[in-house]
């Protein structure tokens, strides 16, 4: 095993909900992504300062997260309308020191104004029970 799960592990693609779809956070997403990034709250609905604080600086921060997904090293995914025109969040699969991979997720203001954050973390406990199997054990970060 050279990077977060055996080599044999087919990484799952993502997942569909009827009020979003979860894939693979890419470069493509830099606009979108960013747009998100600078509405973005904590689980109880507070303002975040953005994690970049460019377009281009984003778009360096997405590079590195599609090319640790490819290297199989964390699993960055990005959270978004059913018909992708718009980014609600992101969650991501990181390794952890105590654990087989640390969870994190975060949504744009709307989106948990929408009341998405409990569906997106049931939905998501859920997919990595049955969809990630070298997980037994995860942190879920602040939500425990």
């Amino acid at each position: 095993m050279h990077g977060l799960v055996p080599d044999g592990f087919a990484v799952p693609a993502g997942l569909e909900h009827e009020r979003f779809r979860l894939r693979m956070l890419t470069v493509d997403d830099v606009v979108k992504d960013f747009d998100a990034i600078c509405d973005r709250v904590d689980r109880d609905g507070s303002t975040e300062p953005p994690f970049v604080a460019t377009v281009a600086e984003n778009l360096v921060d997405l590079g590195w997260h599609q090319k640790e997904f490819a290297l199989r090293r964390s699993f960055a995914y990005t959270v978004v309308t059913p018909d992708e025109s718009q980014v609600l969040g992101c969650v991501y699969i990181n390794p952890s020191d105590t654990h087989d991979a640390r969870v994190w997720m975060w949504l744009r203001r709307s989106a948990w104004e929408d009341g998405l954050d409990p569906l997106l973390e049931a939905a998501l406990r859920e997919w990595l029970l049955r969809e990630w199997p070298p997980f037994q054990k995860l942190d879920w970060a602040d939500r425990a």
